[in-house]
């Protein structure tokens, strides 16, 4: 119970000198999520429907395309299925003002 009572102290005496409660959740968390990131999660779960016994070994976010009325945001993710290793160019277009998909098309590679 002493030990405790010591830890729960030194918790205390942190907070203070930093000036931070370790006690709170933390609220600022998702600042760090880039703005494509629920894109991306869509790019692989679309390509794993699309390849579904190749598995995603790497994820790149190539970029945005601002249209008029849509956006596009750009990936090309690196897949292995069996002895074939491959890439695929994943371009997600959406409507800027409400974000519902318009197309998704993707294009292997060989680079």
């Amino acid at each position: 119970m002493r030990a405790l009572s010591i830890i729960f102290g030194l918790i205390v005496l942190l907070s203070a000198v930093s000036g931070t409660s370790y006690m709170q959740p933390i609220v600022h968390a998702d600042k760090d999520i880039p703005s494509y990131a629920k894109w991306g999660r869509l790019a692989m779960k679309e390509t794993q429907s699309k390849y579904p016994d190749a598995d995603i070994i790497d994820y790149l976010h190539r970029g945005r395309e601002d249209k008029n009325e849509t956006s596009v945001e750009k990936f090309k993710l690196w897949l292995q299925e069996d002895d074939r290793e491959f890439g695929v160019f994943i371009d997600i277009e959406f409507n800027a003002k409400t974000e519902n998909v318009v197309d998704i098309t993707f294009r292997e590679t060989s680079q």
